[in-house]
């Protein structure tokens, strides 16, 4: 049974799970390291702004602490996650290694024997998905091989992307709802540090003062259309309430939501 729409990021996550992406983009970081492969369909990540396609026998190495984004391209994807501890002196040299990846070597390629190998893995896991000493023995297994079975990944993406016009479209499609500079982040598939920095530089204000702005902007749309009062608009436009709407609105227009209205009587 596979998990869908999460990637483990809770405290105490196991060692070895089946997880199904979402079809939107998603962003956060942890402080484990995970190795993510590809099992079914095509997948989409962004590591520390390093973007690249993920398929069947393909994955990549999330370090820990690092932003990454992710989400499915083609079908729905499934992939094998596996989370790493965090290293110590009884660790094996493979286990410091993979937590000390380099952004160069964050993508990689499987070969023919281990991708067959972890599908006889997988299958098992499908079969009993709360067996935890199974989810165990998969990831001590294919961790032990990945050093001898793995190659590099040519990055096919571009190294940062700032797509204003796909920014626009999720906040249009989301605008009664609470955004985070996460989701902002996901949905042009770029870790949340960077995106930030990235909107700040060529925007000049921040992500939330950006929604904000549109959030207002939207109101003042349905004010002028004159079908609904203000309590509705507040609530159409993402605010959490009546007052919270009205004191942003009346800061960045100079007036009060029902000032303008009676502009339009």
């Amino acid at each position: 049974m596979t998990r869908n729409n999460d990637i483990l990021d809770h405290a105490s996550p196991k060692p070895a799970e089946i997880v199904r992406l979402p079809s939107h983009m998603d962003s956060h970081e942890h402080q484990y390291t995970q190795v993510v492969i590809g099992l079914k369909g095509k997948s989409e990540f962004e590591v520390g702004g390093l973007g690249n396609l993920v398929g069947p026998g393909q994955g990549c190495v999330v370090t820990s602490g690092l932003d990454h984004a992710f989400g499915g391209v083609i079908d729905q994807p499934d992939i094998l996650v596996l989370n790493m501890p965090l290293p110590n002196n009884d660790d094996p040299i493979l286990l410091h290694r993979i937590n000390e990846l380099s952004q160069s070597q964050t993508y990689f390629q499987l070969d023919i024997q281990i991708q067959k190998l972890i599908q006889l893995l997988v299958a098992e896991m499908k079969s009993s998905p709360d067996d935890l000493l199974l989810s165990r023995a998969c990831n001590d297994t294919v961790v032990a091989l990945l050093q001898r079975h793995i190659s590099d990944l040519k990055t096919s993406l571009r190294d940062s992307r700032f797509d204003l016009e796909q920014i626009d479209r999720y906040i249009e499609q989301h605008l009664c709802h609470k955004i985070s500079v996460a989701q902002l982040a996901g949905s042009v598939f770029l870790g949340e540090s960077q995106f930030h920095m990235l909107f700040k530089e060529q925007i000049g204000i921040t992500p939330h003062q950006y929604v904000l702005n549109k959030r207002v902007d939207a109101a003042k749309r349905l004010i002028e259309q004159g079908n609904l009062n203000l309590g509705q608009v507040a609530e159409l436009t993402g605010f959490s309430g009546q007052s919270t709407f009205t004191h942003a609105f009346s800061r960045l227009q100079g007036v009060s939501p029902s000032q303008y209205r009676k502009r339009f009587s």
